[in-house]
């Protein structure tokens, strides 16, 4: 990095304020800039990676200390100006009726609409373009889950909220619905006092979580997070979670809805985080119905797309295998039993005996 913006502290303080409104009108709901020293979040990483409690999720190691050391990352970075967007589609009530649905899939909130790497990462172009034009050429990335970075360390530092006992980004008043990017940059702008946990003595997050992933205060055990379940786990879900994934399809909100600092949440006004095809109300044997092409399609542009079509089918055999035995439900997963991923075939069968197994129980009784 290299930058040819050179002026005092006044000129810095300008520019700073710039940057916040500049983000305001860009859809930012906050701006917080932070140093790029991460030592303890650094501690904690190593502590959490000798657990193992990543799983199967190598890339948390694989870079080094990058992760945690801004300047190894993106040689000159002296600041983070980190940003936070909400993404709240709609009264999270509706999403609390929906979990655990008899029929119906539960999609986190996140994944509804538009995938989010591709919105703050736009905003974020935008903003640093907003600086060039003001100060000229100047040192930065834009970063939004595309290289290794402690991006909740980054927020607690910038004072954008703190990182609850659930491992999410809290503030104060706005919750926790909201997606994080950064600009690591060589700018010498006036850091914001860091947030401290409002957590007390709440344990609300750990007591409800469905697979009790949350092992301590502040600790999740990834391998057994939904969201790691569902979404990054390659393989196939090991059969002790299954029933406890309920109807959780896409990632898992549990921890988040019966947070209680979420009171202040508010639905967004972004259009690009307003669900798409239905997925906030969709049957699971219409969603298991889809062809490889249906799905693409109706995927283009959101982050669900990651997880391919074979994950897809995994994830909605077990819902259908926890939802209520009807013929729409068995049928849809007898036309799955011949699929050819070994995979979606195993879960599928596993989703017939709980049928099977609940058929038996209510003749028995």
């Amino acid at each position: 990095m290299a930058t040819q913006f050179e002026t005092d502290a006044a000129d810095l303080s300008a520019l700073k304020a710039d940057i916040l409104r500049w983000g305001k009108e860009l859809g930012f709901q906050q701006i917080g800039i932070s140093d790029i020293n991460l030592a303890e979040a650094e501690t904690r990483l190593g502590e959490w990676l000798r657990a193992g409690f990543h799983g199967d999720m190598d890339y948390m190691h694989r870079h080094g200390s990058k992760r945690s050391r801004p300047e190894k990352l993106v040689p000159g970075t002296i600041r983070v100006i980190s940003a936070r967007m909400d993404y709240l589609p709609h009264d999270q009530k509706e999403a609390e009726r929906l979990l655990d649905h008899d029929s119906r899939a539960y999609v986190s909130l996140y994944a509804l609409g538009r995938d989010y790497h591709k919105v703050l990462r736009g905003r974020l172009r935008g903003l640093a373009r907003r600086i060039r034009h003001r100060i000229g050429d100047f040192g930065y990335r834009v970063l939004v889950d595309s290289a290794p970075v402690l991006e909740k360390a980054i927020a607690e530092k910038a004072g954008l909220g703190w990182v609850g006992k659930h491992t999410n980004v809290i503030n104060r008043d706005a919750g926790s619905w909201f997606f994080l990017g950064e600009l690591y940059t060589d700018l010498p702008l006036a850091v914001d006092p860091s947030e401290v946990s409002h957590c007390g003595t709440c344990r609300a997050c750990i007591d409800v979580c469905p697979t009790q992933a949350i092992v301590a205060p502040y600790k999740l055990d990834a391998r057994r997070c939904i969201s790691y379940l569902t979404i990054e786990l390659k393989e196939s879900i090991p059969v002790e979670f299954r029933k406890a994934i309920g109807n959780r399809i896409y990632g898992c909100d549990d921890c988040q809805l019966v947070c209680p600092w979420n009171k202040f949440a508010k639905a967004t006004a972004e259009g690009d985080f307003a669900p798409r095809h239905g997925l906030d109300t969709a049957e699971l044997s219409d969603l298991f119905a889809w062809s490889e092409a249906t799905w693409l399609e109706k995927t283009e542009g959101s982050a669900i797309r990651r997880i391919g079509y074979d994950r897809w089918l995994r994830n909605i055999a077990v819902a259908l295998g926890n939802a209520r035995t009807t013929p729409e439900v068995t049928d849809a997963l007898n036309k799955r039993r011949d699929s050819a991923s070994k995979m979606v075939a195993e879960h599928v069968e596993w989703a017939l005996a709980q049928h099977v197994a609940s058929e038996k129980k209510t003749r028995d009784q």
